[in-house]
């Protein structure tokens, strides 16, 4: 059977690229290696046997960024809303109550009202009061969806408009381990998409987590005729003479199509497409990967002892965004708390998730009997950390999972198990393979809502000709 578009991999890019397509007829299969869609932010189940049940958990997702009330408009949220044409109301966004940046001599508060940020820098760092308002300036004018825009380093243009050093690397660590491919630094287009994101925008979490979203774009590529086969690997990118690729093998079969687009990160593209149209160019795998903990707790944490939705945890002056030395970095986290959405339920059962930096060549090297010890050990400093946090907190732990990067590499296809892709984007989506084209984290917009939109805007841009 011949289709119109095939799209690799059934991430949020790659749903709604499909969505995008499908409605404007055109015929797509989505492949999809996985037994689930989701991708890089998904769900998975556990058996509780000491308490009995199923327990299901989100992956990836601690917040929806790009936050914006009812009725908002000219927002990526907006945009996205209506070029998929769902409701606001069906994705029932609980917002944060807030988040902070928490350093050891200072902390910054952040919400979805981009003030409280900024009277936090003005008090904590008086000094720097018209410097960051000239940074917010410098930010808000920049044009960060110029796919022609070439790289700039983030660090070096906020070191050009502040001065302290230590309000550099408060302001950098959320954007850095919400989206940075590049260890320490990030580019200057994708500082500004996570900076609006995260700090202008805010977060939300849909009731229901992440399945919420992935249920609304099954439902809406199935209205739109689109076709998803799960657990079916594709192991070859079908390449013509004229450098033209015109289909896949997936499971041993050819399947035929004049587009390709694949979600599965451009190093894991070009390793299964004919490298004789790459000549030599190999995208640079990087170095980020994680390790995350998830915590049941027979009740809430009461709101007197937290109530922060995230925290960015750094027990340094410094801030290291990188593959740590050892197996994880213990001096920084990010740790979220899902009851901390609005509105906040003071009954139940309490999930606090902490998530570290991870070495993955010393994780790949752990043999069978090594990896649950060692996974036990990240469990262990994750709880103590929680405690530390909330010292007065007395409730009983009722169920716990760490997931490795090597979870990550198996359930994703990203090699190494990095979450923010290759260092080397392709901001247009286009590769030296005509007709085949980067969706989602290696095309270089950020967070869930920009997976998204990558999967729209590359599929109006290579599959519908800038579709209105």
């Amino acid at each position: 059977m011949k289709y119109d578009a095939i799209i690799i991999g059934a991430g949020m890019s790659g749903l709604a690229a499909g969505i995008r397509l499908g409605m404007f007829d055109k015929k797509v299969l989505i492949l999809e290696k996985h037994s689930i869609p989701g991708g890089l932010n998904s769900y998975y189940q556990r058996r509780n046997f000491d308490q009995g049940g199923i327990r299901q958990f989100d992956v990836g997702l601690h917040a929806l960024t790009n936050f914006i009330k009812k009725g908002e408009k000219g927002k990526p949220f907006s945009k996205l809303l209506k070029q998929l044409r769902f409701s606001y109301d069906e994705f029932n966004l609980c917002p944060q109550t807030y988040s902070k940046i928490s350093f050891p001599d200072c902390e910054l508060k952040f919400s979805n009202d981009f003030e409280l940020l900024r009277s936090e820098v003005f008090e904590k760092f008086p000094k720097e009061r018209d410097n960051f308002q000239r940074l917010v300036e410098k930010i808000l004018s920049f044009n960060e969806l110029d796919l022609s825009q070439g790289h700039l380093s983030s660090r070096e243009i906020l070191k050009e408009c502040l001065h302290d050093e230590l309000l550099i690397e408060m302001i950098l660590c959320p954007p850095l381990i919400y989206g940075s491919a590049w260890e320490n630094d990030m580019d200057f287009s994708q500082f500004v998409v996570m900076f609006k994101s995260l700090y202008v925008e805010g977060f939300s979490r849909p009731k229901g987590g992440v399945r919420t979203i992935i249920t609304l774009l099954m439902n809406k590529l199935k209205e739109v005729g689109g076709e998803v086969k799960f657990k079916t690997s594709v192991s070859q990118i079908l390449v013509n003479d004229r450098g033209e690729a015109h289909g896949v093998v997936a499971e041993g079969r050819e399947i035929f199509a004049p587009i390709i687009f694949s979600s599965i990160g451009y190093p894991e593209t070009v390793k299964i497409a004919s490298q004789n149209f790459f000549s030599g160019f190999s995208p640079r795998v990087g170095a980020m990967t994680f390790l995350e903990s998830i915590f049941v707790f027979d009740q809430k944490i009461p709101l007197k002892m937290n109530d922060s939705t995230i925290i960015f945890y750094n027990n340094d002056k410094n801030y290291r965004y990188e593959s740590p030395k050892n197996y994880f970095d213990p001096t920084s986290a990010v740790i979220c708390y899902p009851d901390n959405y609005e509105p906040n339920l003071t009954e139940g059962e309490g999930v606090v998730r902490l998530t570290y930096m991870a070495n993955y060549d010393l994780w790949h090297k752990l043999s069978r009997e090594e990896y649950l010890p060692m996974k036990e050990r990240v469990s262990d400093n994750a709880l103590e950390l929680v405690k530390k946090i909330t010292p007065e907190f007395q409730g009983k732990l009722l169920f716990k999972d760490t997931f490795s990067p090597l979870t990550i590499e198996r359930y994703t296809w990203h090699l190494n198990g990095t979450v923010y892709g290759s260092i080397d984007k392709t901001k247009d989506g286009r590769t030296p393979v005509k007709n085949l084209f980067i969706i989602g984290t290696d095309q270089g917009f950020l967070g869930i809502v920009g997976s998204m939109l990558s999967g729209i805007s590359m599929a109006n841009l290579h599959g519908l000709m800038e579709a209105p």
